[in-house]
């Protein structure tokens, strides 16, 4: 049964168990031919949507922690909707990659009932939130760089791909010009905002090698026509990067080199964490409709 919103979905005219908020979501690919084109292969394509989804799950998390943790009310509103939007790619991309590998496993599979060394995402993703300026300069930094990519994908062989891809260079470049704002505030504003935003900058520059660092899988689809190499939004990345913080009146740090640890399943412990709140509801309720 679908409803035309959620209030619908949770009154008591509803006499079907699943009454949670979110009731009559469905697949987000129904209906769409999911089939692989010719020439790509699937394992690799499964592989590179977990590596994007995964990404954005990962994300829309960290995010989503700030609810009622925010420092205003409208930037609890900004931030909630901003990891909706990463949610949502998230559904697309896990979808996706269900899709092509074709073991019959559809996006709460792969987001509940993966354990950590199993996820794809970077590493620069899951570690906790800390204050509000790593929080955003972290954002800024993953928005610059996801929208590169999107950017790219969106001329993907994989039709699934680059209409994804269309959808998210929208959501993603208000992502980006959002949390640059913040950080021009933030860093260009008083003492103590100046300190911690200059602090993120130097705890997270380390670890943004790992964006640009190109594992096999992303080669081999840029190679097909499909993804998008990481190492060639670097030069981008680096110039949005580089306006940003000179109007903050900040400086960058000198760049590092690529890692794809993240890529192979190597994590920090802050995932174990993220993914026992994220998944303990559905495996405490395996096969429970929500």
């Amino acid at each position: 049964m679908s409803f035309d919103n959620a209030l619908g979905a949770i009154t008591e005219d509803n006499d079907e168990a699943r009454w949670a908020f979110g009731t009559g979501f469905h697949d987000p690919l129904a209906g769409i031919d999911t089939s692989v084109p010719d020439g790509i292969d699937r394992a690799d394509l499964a592989a590179y949507c977990l590596m994007l989804g995964d990404d954005a799950l990962v994300m829309s998390h960290r995010l989503q922690e700030w609810c009622t943790h925010a420092p205003e009310l409208e930037e609890e509103v900004a931030l909630a909707n901003i990891a909706l939007d990463l949610l949502g790619q998230a559904r697309l991309l896990l979808s996706r990659a269900g899709a092509s590998e074709g073991t019959g496993r559809d996006e709460d599979d792969l987001a509940y009932f993966r354990d950590a060394p199993w996820f794809r995402n970077v590493r620069f993703v899951e570690a906790p939130n800390g204050d509000f300026a790593y929080s955003i300069v972290r954002l800024l930094m993953f928005s610059t760089w996801r929208l590169a990519l999107l950017d790219r994908l969106t001329a993907s062989r994989d039709p699934i791909l680059a209409a994804v891809a269309a959808k998210g260079v929208k959501e993603v470049a208000y992502h980006r010009d959002h949390a640059a704002l913040w950080t021009i505030r933030l860093g260009d504003g008083t003492a103590l905002s100046r300190d911690r935003t200059r602090r993120a900058l130097e705890v997270l520059w380390p670890h943004t090698g790992e964006l640009f660092g190109t594992h096999e899988v992303e080669r081999r689809m840029a190679s097909a026509g499909v993804g998008v190499d990481p190492s060639e939004v670097r030069a981008e990345f680096d110039d949005v990067l580089g306006q940003v913080v000179v109007a903050a009146t900040l400086r960058c740090p000198d760049p590092v080199p690529p890692s794809v640890a993240g890529r192979d399943g190597s994590h920090s412990g802050a995932l174990d964490d993220l993914l026992a709140e994220l998944q303990g509801l559905a495996r405490a309720h395996p096969g429970a409709a929500w």
